[in-house]
Formats: structure tokens, C-alpha cells, sequence
């Protein structure tokens, strides 16, 4: 990664611009059996298309406050990113009624409701499927996105030292978090094809860093899990030594 990167969005453009093919996220969930793996470049085209629909059609600009109310998932470091390339501020499980948009899952649906602005649903179904009817009062991320532009341009440039990112009551520039990703990424020995395990939620900096930030930061890869406690430790040996996890966090 370029020194200079002082936003996650520039992490994501130095990672496309060394390597576009490799793995980025892996995404395991052990209730459903679903697998999905995404390179860099295909990470990056789910981001630039959720950046045009949240910069587009739900017209959200810098400094906006989108209550983040997703699990750990593939979709939700897609959001995370997206959120990054416009310059918006993601409140992960914030207050809806707070939030100029909300972006919700199937579990949170009657809380979202309490945003008075945009409000968009993930079904979190595998491949990215839509829900089978969509919720009222909502639109459905599934049927938004396919047809957003491969490309994201903002409108206005993302300030590094502008906020960025609100967990756990507390707020960080994207300046701040790119920082603390790093610091994150050495302290752990993350480096260049690194390849982190992490069975951490999205609802606290320790679960963003090691599920997204640091390993992006340091040029790695994640394998994101999110119900590994339906494994056996048998299962879970097997898939780290198939995924070539170096870390586990």
C-alpha cells in the first residue's frame, strides 16, 4: 500500500492498482453454508457501483450520516467502502432516527424504520439474492445495484480529516481510521499476502480492523466468518489450512 493513502477508498485504489486479481474477502457463513470469495477487482466494482447508488439515487454527499445496521458480511464491507468513496459517515448500528439514511438488514428491519430518509434492505441472502418480497418502506439493495454504473467518480472530494466512521460512540476521521488500520495491521505482523481469519463482528473497532481495515491496509486478504461457532474445531482446522489463513484473529 501507498504511504500516501489517507483514506480507505485510497487503500482500495493502491490494492486494484498492485494486484486487481487477488483475493480480497472471503466470506463464510456456517448457518447457511455459503461461501463467497471476491478479488480486489470484483470488491472494487461492488463498491463503485454502491458508491454511485449512494451518491445517485439515494443523494447522499460528504458529512450525511448513514446508520449502518448489518452484520458481519461481504455486503457490509462493501457499504463500508462505498461510504468511504463518497465521503459519507458510516454510524455502524446507529440510531436510525438520528441518520439522514439507513441501510438495514433483514433482522433490523423495524427498527430502520425510525429514519426519516433513504432506507435500503439487504437480504443477506447468498450470491447477493433479494428478498423474496421486498420490504415496505424500503428499497431493495438487490434490485438497486446491478444496474449502477461499473465506475464512481464523487462529486465533491472526500476530506481525509472529515468524519468518517462512528463504532462503539466513537468517531473517526478516515484519516484516523487509515492510521489506526496500520498500527492495527504492524502490531498484529500483517504484510503482503497476509491472510486474515477473523470470527469477529462488524460492532466494534477490533471487528472492523481485523475483518477489513488492517488487512486491506497491509495488502492482505480476509476470510470473514460469521456463525463459526456452529464448526467443529476438526472443520475450523481444515478450513484454515485450505483458506492458507496466516493470522486468526
Amino acid at each position: 500500500m501507498n504511504a500516501t493513502d489517507r483514506t480507505p477508498a485510497d487503500l482500495l485504489r493502491s490494492a486494484l492498482a498492485a494486484d486487481p486479481g487477488r483475493p480480497l474477502v472471503t466470506f463464510y457463513d456456517d448457518a447457511t453454508g455459503e461461501r463467497v470469495e471476491l478479488s480486489v477487482a470484483t470488491f472494487a466494482n461492488w463498491v463503485a457501483k454502491t458508491a454511485n447508488l449512494l451518491q445517485g439515487d439515494l443523494g447522499a454527499g460528504p458529512g450525511d450520516r448513514l446508520s449502518l445496521m448489518l452484520p458481519a458480511h461481504w455486503q457490509s464491507a462493501v457499504w463500508l467502502l462505498a461510504c468511504a468513496s463518497v465521503g459519507v459517515v458510516a454510524e455502524v448500528d446507529g440510531d436510525a432516527g438520528d441518520a439522514d439514511l439507513v441501510v438495514s438488514g433483514p433482522d433490523t428491519l423495524d427498527r430502520a424504520l425510525a429514519c426519516g430518509g433513504e432506507r435500503v434492505a439487504l437480504a443477506l441472502r447468498p450470491l447477493g439474492g433479494r428478498f423474496p418480497q421486498p420490504p415496505a418502506g424500503f428499497a431493495d439493495y438487490a434490485v438497486e445495484v446491478p444496474g449502477q454504473g461499473d465506475r464512481f467518480a464523487p462529486f465533491v472530494p472526500v476530506d481525509p480529516d472529515g468524519p468518517g466512521l462512528v463504532v462503539g460512540g466513537e468517531e473517526l476521521s478516515y484519516a484516523e481510521l487509515t492510521d489506526r488500520a496500520r498500527e492495527d495491521a504492524a502490531r498484529h505482523g500483517l504484510g503482503e499476502g497476509s491472510r486474515v481469519l477473523s470470527r469477529l463482528g462488524y460492532d466494534s473497532w477490533d471487528g472492523l480492523s481485523a475483518g477489513l481495515y488492517a488487512p486491506l491496509a497491509s495488502g492482505g486478504s480476509v476470510v470473514l466468518c460469521r456463525n463459526l461457532d456452529l464448526l467443529s474445531k476438526d472443520a475450523l482446522a481444515q478450513r484454515i489450512e485450505s483458506e492458507r489463513v496466516t493470522h486468526t484473529l
